[in-house]
């Protein structure tokens, strides 16, 4: 099932990993040039961006400082997607498919609550917000990979949305191949226990992963569940 196909994202070139100047900016090698791009992920991608490691980039548009943007690195699965900017287009697209379980007659983005933007808006009643994880460890996805204040924010405001009468959900973006989604207690105690918190009070929880295929779509490749460890 294609979520987003490759002409929607771009025809992407492939480089070699070098290193990482700032949370912002990497250097590949490309066509035997040293090459600076744009890296839209501020995590830490310890286990990811690593020296010598294939990557995939899209030509950045005209306007842009620096000349291209990562797009995936290759893992041991495979490409894996590194772009956040397509996070917000393959959620809706998950949501639009009627991957929740119903068809929604109206999906609205980048919905203000209090001093927050909350990803999605579906049907004037459930609030989502969206979080791409690419952290895998012992075959759980694990989300975040650095301590998040702002997602903490977000989930404290799911929990009043939801106090308040309407529906909320978190929903993960598993883009690595997975078994489960555990929240990183190591990293962020706080995020974790937050959304724990978020759970039992009634916030919903929607876990999708997706991949990239052969021709460079991106794919839907099953849902993803809370480790049964979190109730532990």
């Amino acid at each position: 099932m294609i979520i987003l196909n490759s002409s929607e994202i771009g025809k992407p070139v492939s480089g070699t990993f070098l290193y990482r100047k700032n949370r912002f900016v990497g250097v590949c090698l490309l066509d035997g040039k040293e090459v600076s791009f744009h890296i839209s992920d501020t995590g830490r991608l310890k286990e990811i961006l690593t020296q010598g490691r294939e990557i995939l980039l899209l030509k950045s548009k005209q306007h842009n400082k620096l000349p291209y943007k990562l797009l995936a690195a290759k893992m041991e699965e495979g490409f894996v997607l590194i772009n956040t900017s397509l996070h917000s287009k393959i959620g809706k697209k998950i949501i639009q498919m009627g991957l929740l379980g119903f068809k929604p007659s109206k999906i609205k983005s980048e919905i203000v609550y209090k001093d927050s933007r909350l990803d999605f808006l579906v049907d004037d009643k459930l609030y989502i917000e969206l979080k791409g994880c690419n952290l895998l460890v012992d075959n759980r996805c694990l989300f975040p990979d650095a301590p998040t204040t702002r997602g903490l924010k977000h989930l404290k405001h799911l929990i009043e949305i939801k106090k308040e009468g309407f529906e909320a959900a978190i929903m993960i973006l598993s883009l690595r191949e997975c078994d489960t989604f555990l929240p990183n207690y190591n990293t962020d105690p706080n995020f974790s226990k937050i959304f724990e918190t978020a759970l039992k009070e009634g916030v919903k929880f929607y876990g999708f992963k997706v991949k990239f295929d052969n021709n460079f779509n991106i794919v839907y490749n099953g849902e993803l569940e809370v480790d049964k460890q979190l109730w532990k």
